[in-house]
């Protein structure tokens, strides 16, 4: 083998076959007084729902439009909560205070539904696609660019300025670290290029002033097991401080052995939303632990939430990519790191890969002003 192919090789990420591929673009406009004006002529704040015929006016433009370019699994959000979804076998969306979780099997699920209060005006209107069929991955830019189409028709049917709308496209592949283990055979090759360069590939081209992260989230289940491995002491008023110190204090020696200086363990019960910002962020938000990254600066290091008073159900530990994770072939290497890291971890915390989950989701993300 020569030594470009040993190099190109070397970037290339070998993943189960069994792995899920999602992809999800949102597409989110300010609800301006103007907007309500123009599409809903019966508007009256004395009404007990004076928002509902603007929402509904506005859905069916939305949902007549998705018709026309067979777009089959859309949903129409207008209560400011936070959109997020995930592979299930069976259909179901759970809401909480600040969260919409949308869970759904792209090749067989199929949903048009809207969510708003009539009573309330939302700050903004947020239009979810989600993708179907099989090959995901490989009908990514074809799905963005149907997206594009429908925005441009639904700015226009409403005299809303498309420069105004804001599109975030979601991908990402989850996966078993131990797939292997349990007996699932072969893997899938996949050098995980930058969203902006695979779009290009099919002739999308995305705008050159765009923010795009790329990230993976692995979820460790808290066993049993896991808590005999340190001194838990009930009558503390910090019970499990010894295990997340002990967690921190492993992910930490793994990350680093492996030169992976950018990363968070979160087990606070809070779920970690990531965002691309100037200045890094770490706050809690309600629900939501948010972290946020500018992955053209250095790393950040590993930083480490977690409440010691209550045990979590699992704990997150998170990896954003910064430029020296990439490279003109894209983040298979990232990741091989990533589950390099993975596996030192699991050997120390004595983890059984025939019998435990060691879910590993890669995100990449890219988000830009319509």
């Amino acid at each position: 083998m020569s030594i470009i192919r040993k190099r190109s090789a070397a970037h290339k990420a070998y993943l189960p076959v069994s792995l899920r591929d999602n992809q999800y673009v949102l597409a989110e406009l300010s609800i301006t007084d103007e907007l309500v004006q123009r599409l809903s002529s019966d508007y009256s704040a004395i009404k007990p729902q004076p928002y509902y015929d603007f929402y509904q006016n506005l859905s069916d433009i939305f949902f007549n439009i998705t018709e026309e370019l067979e777009l089959t699994n859309c949903q129409f959000i207008a209560n400011d909560k936070l959109a997020r979804v995930r592979y299930n076998q069976e259909m179901h969306q759970w809401q909480t205070n600040q969260q919409i979780l949308f869970y759904y099997n792209p090749e067989s699920h199929q949903l048009k539904k809207s969510f708003f209060d009539g009573s309330k005006k939302a700050k903004k209107l947020c239009l979810l696609f989600l993708a179907t069929g099989s090959d995901i991955r490989v009908n990514a830019a074809s799905f963005h660019n149907k997206v594009s189409q429908v925005m441009l028709k639904f700015c226009q049917q409403i005299d809303f300025d498309s420069t105004e709308v804001r599109i975030r496209d979601h991908q990402h592949i989850t996966y078993d670290l131990f797939a292997s283990n349990k007996g699932i055979a072969g893997t899938q090759t996949h050098k995980l290029r930058e969203i902006k360069k695979r779009y290009a590939s099919q002739g999308i081209e995305l705008p050159n002033y765009h923010s795009a992260m790329n990230y993976a989230v692995i979820t460790l289940n808290i066993t049993n097991k896991l808590l005999q491995q340190v001194e838990i002491d009930s009558n503390s008023k910090d019970p499990y401080n010894p295990l997340y110190t002990y967690l921190t204090d492993v992910f930490t020696m793994a990350a680093k052995h492996y030169n992976l200086n950018n990363g968070a363990l979160i087990a606070n019960g809070l779920v970690p939303i990531i965002r691309y910002s100037i200045h890094e962020i770490v706050s809690r938000v309600g629900e939501l632990q948010m972290l946020g990254y500018n992955p053209e600066q250095s790393p950040c290091g590993i930083i480490s939430k977690w409440n010691a008073s209550e045990l979590a159900d699992s704990v997150q530990l998170v990896f954003v990519a910064t430029p020296e994770n990439s490279s003109e072939h894209g983040f298979g290497r990232f990741l091989n790191q990533i589950e390099q890291a993975m596996q030192l971890m699991s050997v120390e915390l004595e983890l059984e890969p025939t019998k435990e989950e060691l879910m590993i989701r890669f995100h990449q993300h890219v988000a830009y002003n319509f």
